[in-house]
């Protein structure tokens, strides 16, 4: 083993810990000796692993349980019924297309009508998150999306999401942000409402998001839009390059030359341009892509494998993300999984992944900071 191996192992074994700083000597030696003793005999579980999730969509993310109780509330399922639940509301084998899993979208919207849900699903969204192994969490939010069904004003929905992480934050060491989503389909009336009350809220949001089905727009129609974000000062991040066609790798390079995207959503297609990657690269621009979703949507029906590997041994940045854990029926370690079992990738990799997605995180460094254990490898 080299000395770097020894290093990182010993960061590892120090980070399983989750140790104050007040906690005595020995309790740590302890502590170090029986994380040794896990890894030595294989029992150590993935959602020990200290993660950093970007792309998480907190309005797509309630616990089952919490689905089943307020879907059978409102008269829209039997909780013993749990073909219908899974027809209905989840995505849990592969779909034909995105379109198809975005109908599934519509039907889980209803439930945000149900008084205090958003309250709740961001609070059990963090505990969920913190018990995962997360420890740096950005939750991105579509204000139009959840309106559309509750009724509620923008003030409402905000508020309310606030309330819940305000909560969660108080009770779990966990670093989080709120990422404003835009979504392509929307009346451009709707989209400026968004605008305002986001860049009138901007000390509540870590950045934007550009998302929804890609292939009938361009980037440039959404520069009104997101020139003043950027001139504001926000980061950008864009849902691009998901869908497999022959335009997808330069949707992703338009994202980036005319929507200011630092970070791309999904991005996978970029594989299939070796000039654009290229370019890509030299940008230093990260793909927060989300392993079990693509599956799902089939999104590389058009490639042999998931190009995860191939990018991240490309050496374009690359994070690990659930996507839309509450319609998948799954949480980050399960898209850890999917990953191991296809790329057999090692702790060092994992950390290397994490750190990159920690850099690239739109939360203040002074914030994620101070839950993130591995901050000598930054």
């Amino acid at each position: 083993m080299t000395r770097n191996k020894i290093i990182v192992n010993y960061l590892f074994l120090f980070t399983l810990l989750h140790v104050d700083l007040a906690v005595d000597l020995q309790e740590k030696t302890e502590g170090v000796l029986k994380a040794m003793a896990q890894i030595k005999s294989g029992l150590l579980s993935i959602k020990n692993l200290p993660k950093v999730e970007l792309h998480r969509h907190l309005d797509c993310s309630w616990r089952y349980s919490t689905l089943v109780e307020i879907a059978e509330k409102q008269g829209l399922a039997n909780k013993t019924d749990f073909l219908k639940i899974e027809d209905d509301f989840l995505v849990t084998r592969p779909m034909n297309n995105l379109a198809d899993v975005l109908k599934k979208f519509s039907q889980s919207q209803k439930i945000f009508k149900e008084p205090g849900i958003l309250k709740r699903l961001a609070y059990e969204v963090i505990e969920d998150a913190y018990n995962d192994g997360i420890r740096i969490l950005e939750l991105r939010y579509s204000l139009n999306f959840i309106a559309e069904s509750s009724g509620r004003s923008y003030d409402q929905i905000h508020s309310d999401i606030l309330e819940g992480l305000t909560l969660a934050k108080n009770k779990f060491p966990i670093a989080v942000g709120l990422i404003s989503i835009f979504q392509r389909g929307q009346k451009e009336k709707d989209l400026k409402k968004v605008l305002d009350f986001t860049l009138n809220n901007k000390d509540t949001f870590v950045g934007v998001d550009l998302a929804d089905s890609e292939e009938k727009f361009v980037a440039k129609d959404f520069k009104n839009i997101f020139d003043p974000l950027y001139e504001s000062g926000f980061p950008i991040t864009i849902h691009s390059g998901e869908t497999p066609d022959k335009l997808a790798a330069q949707r992703i390079k338009d994202s980036v030359d005319f929507l200011h995207a630092t970070r791309i959503g999904h991005g996978i297609q970029l594989i299939t341009n070796k000039e654009i990657l290229s370019y890509i690269k030299s940008k230093n621009i990260l793909l927060e892509i989300c392993p079990l979703s693509n599956e799902l949507t089939q999104a590389f029906v058009n490639l042999k494998q998931h190009p995860f590997l191939d990018l991240y041994q490309s050496g374009i940045l690359v994070s690990i993300n659930s996507d839309d854990p509450g319609i998948f029926n799954t949480s980050l370690s399960d898209d850890y999984s999917y990953l191991n079992q296809k790329f057999h990738l090692s702790l060092e990799d994992y950390m290397k992944i994490n750190t990159m997605a920690y850099n690239a995180s739109f939360i203040p460094e002074k914030i994620k900071e101070t839950y993130w254990p591995y901050r000598s490898l930054k």
